[in-house]
């Protein structure tokens, strides 16, 4: 590709060698401001390989690399990176972990947590400050890892497979969030973001669906040695969807074009069916809220309805845990069950459309309607100090639910992450205190 006079970063006639063997050969590519470029190809392609000599953590073998139409020299100081495997320090809670990104910016204290604060709401982790990451899902981790990235106020966004090492539905909901934050204030168009807006972002996918979902360009690498094959512009429309006619005809040109490479795995997709819970108290599945907001986002992509045995077909995931998923959903009525069609409720569809504190505010009145929340609220208002030990709310709910100690262990740490997301409950896993969480005003995303 030629050089682009905003280019943010570009490579020219770059090859990378290792040893005898050459990786990236070749290679020209520039990402301009105000897009989304996603690098298409299999494993061993040289994909990340080139992300990694665009910003200066891989030195070229031959070729040159520009920043803003100057050599780059050393680490490209606007790019921020999110890896696959979230790269968290695990002695560091969230908001220590977000704090990471901020090394070496010239801040005062008070610039630095507003921003840390502000990046942390962004991905929905509000509540979530005093975690640490062994208490939180590999796609809570992963919004960890993007708030960190985005403290740095970056002008490029660079996503290594970032959606891969999560099970299909969060990997889902993770994708449609990342689609929001980059579209939501309708503004791709416009030359002159916010100082603290990504100006592009620059990832590598080895999913075709993924890189028509969020890309406006993509670049198709050829292996032995990777190379770029094609560059295609994205033709799909905004909002994009997997099932429209535009979307899938992009698919197509894409699979006919990549016919001699060999793309392994396939996009997330499926859903399934629950059963109607009683009025009394009972447990909630031991699922992750970015599970449950993932299987909505599949249902909505198949038509707001799809057939439970289509599961099998489009996803791996354990049947059994996919059942459960389902059940929550249905539980929190954001997804109905009529015989062994999994439907989007008029609520999960409202659910969707709204942004992130939105979604918190809607997800904390259907939590609101469960009875064992109902329960546990109460418990913490008439606790003088509207604190409850764990050990005393595990014992309550061996009683109140019949469960075993096993069971009420995991059941215990659902609760925790359904109440911080909503910001219903508090949790210290020091302290081990449930508390009621502060009320705050809401933080504009």
């Amino acid at each position: 590709m030629g050089a682009n006079n905003s280019a943010i970063c570009e490579a020219k006639n770059v090859s990378v060698t290792f040893g005898e063997r050459t990786v990236v050969e070749n290679v020209s590519l520039a990402v301009g401001s105000g897009e989304v470029v996603a690098i298409l190809g299999p494993s061993g392609c040289g994909k990340s390989t080139l992300l990694r000599v665009l910003v200066g953590l891989l030195k070229p073998t031959h070729g040159e690399v520009l920043a803003h139409e100057h050599p780059l020299e050393g680490i490209h100081p606007g790019a921020a990176i999110v890896f696959q495997s979230f790269a968290l320090y695990p002695w560091l809670t969230v908001r220590q972990n977000v704090e990471i990104g901020l090394n070496r910016l010239a801040l005062s204290e008070s610039e630095a947590q507003e921003r840390v604060t502000r990046c942390i709401d962004m991905v929905g982790m509000e509540g979530h400050e005093e975690a640490f990451p062994k208490e939180l899902s590999g796609g809570m981790k992963q919004r960890v890892g993007i708030a960190r990235a985005l403290a740095r106020q970056p002008e490029l966004l660079c996503m290594d497979e970032p959606f891969s090492a999560l099970d299909v539905f969060t990997a889902e909901s993770l994708r449609s969030e990342v689609y929001a934050l980059w579209n939501r204030a309708g503004r791709r168009d416009e030359v002159e973001r916010k100082s603290d807006s990504v100006q592009s972002i620059l990832m590598i996918t080895h999913i075709i669906e993924e890189a028509v979902f969020l890309a406006d360009r993509i670049v198709i690498m050829g292996t032995n040695p990777g190379r770029v094959r094609e560059i295609v512009e994205n033709t799909a429309a905004h909002p994009r969807e997997y099932q429209a006619p535009d979307f899938q005809r992009m698919v197509q040109q894409l699979h006919q074009i990549i016919v001699s490479e060999h793309l392994p795995d396939e996009p997330a997709g499926g859903t399934r069916i629950g059963v109607k819970g009683p009025v009394m108290p009972e447990p909630i599945p031991p699922v992750s809220v970015g599970e449950i907001f993932g299987l909505m986002e599949v249902v909505h992509d198949h038509g707001g309805r799809m057939n439970v045995f289509q599961l099998s077909k489009l996803t791996d995931v354990e049947f059994g845990h996919t059942l459960s998923v389902v059940i929550a959903g249905e539980m929190l009525d954001f997804l109905d069950t009529p015989k062994e069609i999994v439907v989007l409720t008029e609520t999960g569809k409202s659910f969707l459309k709204l942004d992130v504190n939105g979604r918190k505010k809607l997800f904390l009145d259907q939590l609101l309607k469960l009875p064992l929340f109902q329960h546990l609220l109460q418990m913490l208002e008439r606790a003088k100090t509207k604190e409850v030990p764990r050990d005393v709310v595990e014992s309550q709910l061996v009683l109140l639910l019949a469960a075993s100690a096993d069971e009420v262990g995991t059941l215990f740490d659902t609760i925790v992450a359904w109440g911080r997301y909503a910001e219903l409950f508090g949790y210290s896993a020091t302290t081990e205190l449930l508390t009621i969480a502060a009320e705050e005003e809401p933080t504009a995303v």
